[in-house]
């Protein structure tokens, strides 16, 4: 088969050398190539033929318009963002007469300058993929059938109020989405709000809620404090729990460039990683021991008084009771025996970080994704505030998010204890966001099942298993889980897979909202157990669009927003995701009250409300994290003009949009949030959180007052002469409100208009925003206070961090010596479990036949649950089997050589038919499996159980099929890097 592509004039009014020169490459290139030929030069295997086959989509399309108008039609770029990890990687692609026919990576990009990952690089194929789901199905016998749109909503909407009308508005669990852009997951939050329930969650809970938590009750928010770009500033970096050069491969790009100025880069992890291939120090722990490997390198700070003793005078609380802590507990003999590491390597690397600073330090799911995760977190932080490397540029901890808008989707979306902006489920909260949406507080109030439940925090996504089968008298809801909306969301992502199944098959109502089927579509359609099967059970599959069959804007991990363009209309009978929430409230009765704010845009002849009017409404009330500066106008002269924003400090220093006039002098690239006050105030955006060397209208801050003035008779505000540079108030003080405004004299620099809207009121619940303008513009100050950060932590389970052994392990010796929490009774209207299943693993010795540690981590090639990327071609070829790392002699012992089929033997009964891969990546009581893959189920191929046509080309067994119980004390994050199993020759 060979590709051409006629050098013509066009018809289209674009014409830039940027073109020309797209042109003029199609043109040169692709005659030159046939299918034998690429492969011949490519170097790739046979099975390139799996990718070369999707190019028939292409070829359909230009034969449509007929060979000789190729070239001759309208040719257009769109920019538009990475829908993969969350870096942030902006992209132009090329639409030739409605059809994406190529892309470039941005090399104006401050963020990814230019660069792709294999995920990135293959984008283009979300624009003619053979294996999205076309239409809407419903599972009928056993077999999904194709059904008209109307006839879908139809029936779920009268499926859904019958549930409501049986068993209350709790009864439908909505799982929503860290694909959906910003709008689309603030509108989900929104939706679920008006159909009565908290009953809401997305994937962060699974990635980084503990994160969130740990991160925001240390000193102000749960997210990132500095930047990829910002990495290039530091002298060290502590990567622990991350493996990024293949979870965040172009991060490394800004790692890659410090090493070269002489950054030292550490590596943590209890596998030897693609990251840890390039650190100048690689540390082993055993899974789960963050704790002591942190608190042991504490150990020697503070032997050494190689703490910041200014820095924690002036802005930490607490930290004396950590020392003492630390010093009693986590002696050298004490590490090594919890996590392995020898006392002088630790000795090592604490000298590395305080010979060497500003530090930073680097953390994804390996350290969030435990029992003790909040723990693990907050002794980050600790470490990161010893060592005053919190709020300087080159410091900070640099947490990186999974999926490209997990972030934003944390931040305004659908969270089962907070309304959009983290703001909590009281009633001022819930009145606030009723003013802001245009409806009656008593309305939104009538639609839940009780005043109660509108102000308790929902069941948690890892745990919905659990709403379906826990017994009815302890569970805290009036009905168990009877529908389940999967909006964009993975199943096998979650551990307990073969609970799971029973939980599906047990729903009344199963609804899967998603460009692909999902697994959940083979898992819903697969026979299971005759007991767990209901009848009436209704399951519907609905098209959803990509993120480039629309327009809206994503929130990168270091906190900067960027607007994607709209690449292409909605392929077949997809629809964007927020046509879908708004058609589908129609049919429940509150399209009016969900839509009122914004205008409508005609999408295929359907309305749809434009995403610009959601994210001006999100500007209107979400004042807590600054996601009010962020105009849509903003965002879009950014991405424009990527070019003025320096790559280190994603500062610019000048220039004007040609278009608007829009002058850039010291806006922040993606004003990342905060970005305080209105869009006219023109906050810069907060590049690194709480640095006091900026002022604040120049994206300086210091640590929020949010957990009150004073503690046990100690202050918990900043020390004299701690404050954001050019602060009028030079000591800390409490967050704004209108009682201290008119204390500090400052009430009447608001005009009459703001009084009226700020009296009574505090900065985050002011809609004109006025207080904030008063005490930021005219006084330097900052609107949340000015504290200590704590590294005493009062409010949770262990206000210090305390290491705790998983509920699943392999040391009954260090169990006893530090067990786990006890059981709870009802905890995120659950009962949740801890000593008793621990207890239970050590009496039934579960790790005489379970020895090895099971833990998981990311492809490059793959992203989440993979259902996306293994449905790719292009990267199916790169990756086409599931397989566990195990170290050779632990093969050797089991009679296993490399490229065996192996049986992996899960703690529950799980078994899982894989390659095995023998590699001295891992140590001898380890073995680690990628968490991509689905659509094979204990040994059987599921790909008879997938929509015809829309099955992913890569099938494999789901690691979370094996995964076990167990749940973070605070934040209901699963333990999913820690949990046992044996493995076995096939």
């Amino acid at each position: 088969m060979l590709l051409t592509k006629k050098q013509s004039t066009t018809s289209g009014a674009v014409s830039s050398p940027f073109i020309h020169s797209l042109r003029r490459g199609l043109s040169q290139a692709l005659p030159t190539l046939d299918r034998r030929s690429f492969l011949r030069r490519s170097g790739l295997g046979v099975g390139v033929g799996l990718a070369a086959s999707q190019l028939s989509l292409v070829q359909k399309a230009h034969a449509a318009a007929g060979v000789d108008n190729i070239g001759k039609g309208k040719v257009e770029v769109k920019r538009t963002v990475c829908t993969h990890c969350s870096v942030g990687c902006a992209v132009d692609a090329v639409v030739e007469n409605g059809v994406w026919v190529r892309q470039e990576a941005v090399f104006d990009s401050p963020i990814n300058l230019g660069a792709h990952c294999a995920k990135g690089a293959a984008l283009r194929e979300h624009g003619h993929g053979e294996y999205r789901l076309r239409y809407p199905m419903k599972l009928v016998n056993g077999k999904y059938e194709r059904i008209s749109w109307d006839t879908a909503l139809t029936e779920i909407s009268a499926k859904m109020l019958e549930l409501k009308k049986a068993s209350g508005p709790d009864s439908v669990y909505f799982i929503g989405s860290s694909k959906h852009n910003n709008e689309q997951a603030y509108l989900l939050r929104k939706f679920v709000s008006f159909w009565g329930s908290n009953n809401c969650d997305h994937q962060a809970r699974i990635c980084h809620s503990t994160t969130v938590a740990g991160v925001a009750n240390t000193w102000g928010y749960g997210a990132m404090t500095n930047s990829y770009n910002d990495m290039q500033n530091s002298k060290i970096a502590l990567y622990i729990g991350s493996n990024a050069a293949e979870a965040h491969p172009v991060s490394m790009l800004h790692m890659l460039h410090a090493k070269e100025n002489g950054c030292k880069m550490i590596v943590v992890d209890p596998r030897f990683t693609r990251t840890a291939a390039k650190a100048d120090e690689f540390v082993r722990i055993r899974s789960g021991t963050d704790i002591p490997f942190l608190f042991g390198l504490l150990y020697h700070i503070f032997k050494n008084g190689w703490e910041d003793k200014k820095y924690i005078n002036d802005r930490v609380y607490g930290m004396d009771a950590v020392k003492a802590d630390v010093l009693a507990k986590w002696t050298p003999d004490k590490v090594e025996e919890a996590c392995g590491v020898k006392e002088d390597q630790m000795f090592k690397v604490a000298k590395m970080l305080h010979d060497n600073n500003p530090g930073t330090i680097v953390w994804c799911m390996g350290q969030t994704q435990h029992t003790i995760g909040n723990a693990m977190v907050r002794a980050s932080c600790i470490l990161q505030l010893a060592l005053g490397n919190v709020g300087k540029s080159g410091g900070g901890t640099n947490i990186f998010r999974g999926h490209d808008n997990v972030q934003g989707a944390t931040d305004v979306g659908p969270n089962p204890d907070s309304l959009p902006g983290y703001y909590g489920l009281a009633e001022g909260s819930w009145k606030h966001f009723a003013n802001a949406w245009g409806v009656d507080f008593e309305w939104i109030k009538k639609q839940f099942a009780s005043p109660a439940m509108m102000g308790k925090n929902g069941i948690t996504v890892s745990r919905w298993i659990d709403g379906v089968l826990e017994k009815n008298e302890l569970i805290d809801q009036d009905s168990n889980l009877r529908g389940v909306f999967y909006w964009g969301h993975a199943p096998n992502s979650q551990t307990r897979g073969l609970e799971m199944k029973r939980a599906m098959d047990k729903l009344d109502l199963l609804v899967v909202v998603d460009p692909y089927p999902s697994a959940t579509a083979a898992m819903a359609a697969m026979p299971g157990k005759p007991e767990d099967s209901n009848p009436n059970r209704a399951v519907y599959l609905l098209p959803a669009a990509t993120q480039f069959e629309t327009s809206g804007s994503c929130t990168a991990s270091n906190r900067s927003i960027q607007w994607r363009e709209k690449v292409i209309d909605p392929l077949w009978e997809s629809r964007s995701d927020h046509m879908i929430m708004h058609q589908l409230a129609g049919k429940l009765g509150f399209a009016a009250e969900l839509s009122k704010n914004y205008k409508m845009q005609k999408v295929k002849g359907m309305e749809e409300p434009m995403p610009e009017d959601i994210l001006r409404e999100i500007n209107k009330c979400v004042w807590t994290i600054g996601y009010t500066g962020q105009s849509p106008e903003r965002l879009k002269a950014h991405m424009k003009n990527m070019n003025l924003f320096d790559v280190k400090t994603l500062k610019a220093k000048g220039g004007k949009d040609k278009e608007t006039g829009y002058d850039f002098t010291g806006d922040y690239f993606g004003l990342p949030w905060p970005c305080y006050g209105t869009p006219e105030l023109k906050h810069p955006g907060s590049p690194n959180l709480y640095d006091t060397s900026k002022h604040v209208m120049e994206g300086g801050g210091n640590f929020r007052a949010n957990f009150g003035v004073e503690r046990e008779g100690k202050s918990l505000l900043a020390e004299d002469g701690s404050h954001s540079k050019g602060a009028d108030i030079t000591t800390g003080y409490p967050e704004l409100d209108h009682i201290l405004l008119k204390k500090l004299g400052w009430w009447d620099e608001l005009t009459d208009a703001e009084k009226a809207k700020a009296e009574g009121k505090n900065w985050k619940t002011d809609s004109s925003g006025g207080m904030i303008r008063v005490f930021m513009q005219n006084h330097g100050c900052h609107p949340f206070g000015n504290a200590k950060a704590r590294a005493v932590v009062w409010n949770f389970p262990d206000p210090i961090p305390q290491h705790r052994e998983p509920l699943y392990g392999t040391r009954p010796d260090m169990a006893a010596k530090y067990p786990t929490h006890d059981d709870k009774k009802a905890f995120w209207r659950l009962p949740t479990l801890y000593k008793t299943v621990q207890d239970k693993n050590i009496a039934d010795k579960a790790y005489e036949k379970f020895p090895l540690i099971l833990t998981s981590g990311r492809l490059v090639e793959y992203e989440g649950g993979g259902e996306e990327t293994r449905s790719n071609p292009w990267l199916a070829e790169l990756q086409q089997e599931a397989y566990v790392e195990i170290n050779p002699k632990t093969a050797a012992d089991r009679g296993i050589r490399n490229g065996d089929r192996v049986w992996l033997l899960g703690a529950t009964g799980a078994r899982l038919n894989v390659q095995a891969l023998v590699t001295e990546r891992v140590d001898t009581g380890t073995v680690w499996m990628p968490f991509h893959f689905s659509g094979r189920w204990q040994g059987a191929d599921m790909l008879a159980y997938y929509p015809k046509g829309a099955a992913p080309v890569v099938r494999g067994e789901a690691v979370n099929t094996a995964t076990t119980y167990g749940y973070d004390s605070v934040t209901m994050m699963q333990e999913t890097k820690t949990t046992i199993c044996n493995i076995e020759k096939a």
